[in-house]
């Protein structure tokens, strides 16, 4: 048998508030960027979300946070995987929340309005990072990698 509990209606003074919770729910509405957002490695299928011109090629979050800190956002890092990602590794991982807007709807930085402004931000900056300009091409990088291979030992019979 279901019984019918009246929950107490409280007035806006009375209501009892958890900072923490307001905190949470606050958080709960900043935007989430994950770094397949920006890759220029990705497919939009694959969840690119900008032009690949605009792109950068394997962003990782501690490069988002560096710039988005930076710009002067409100910035939180969560250990979470994107969920188009196949790869489960570290290099991957991280999910960053940025605060677009105040609590009254206003832009929290003016400059930056909307998702794709700030977006359209993070790929012309990061390429400008001093931890990417020491960073080889990525057809550098292969070309070591596979002249760095030995021999293979084969299946036993």
């Amino acid at each position: 048998m279901a019984t019918n509990v009246k929950s107490k209606n409280y007035s806006d003074r009375e209501r009892p508030k958890s900072i923490a919770l307001d905190k949470f729910l606050s958080f709960s509405r900043w935007i989430c960027i994950y770094p397949a957002y920006i890759n220029s490695k990705k497919t939009l299928a694959q969840g690119r979300k900008i032009p690949k011109e605009k792109a950068v090629e394997n962003p990782t979050h501690q490069e988002i946070r560096d710039v988005l800190v930076a710009a002067g956002m409100k910035v939180g890092v969560e250990n979470k995987l994107y969920s188009r990602e196949p790869s489960k590794e570290l290099l991957y991982r991280g999910r960053i929340r940025v605060q677009l807007k105040n609590d009254d709807g206003t832009p929290f930085n003016p400059t930056y309005p909307t998702r794709d402004s700030l977006l359209h931000y993070l790929g012309d900056t990061i390429p400008k990072l001093k931890t990417r300009a020491n960073k080889p091409s990525g057809s550098e990088q292969s070309q070591h990698q596979s002249n760095a291979g030995g021999k293979k030992k084969g299946k036993k019979r």
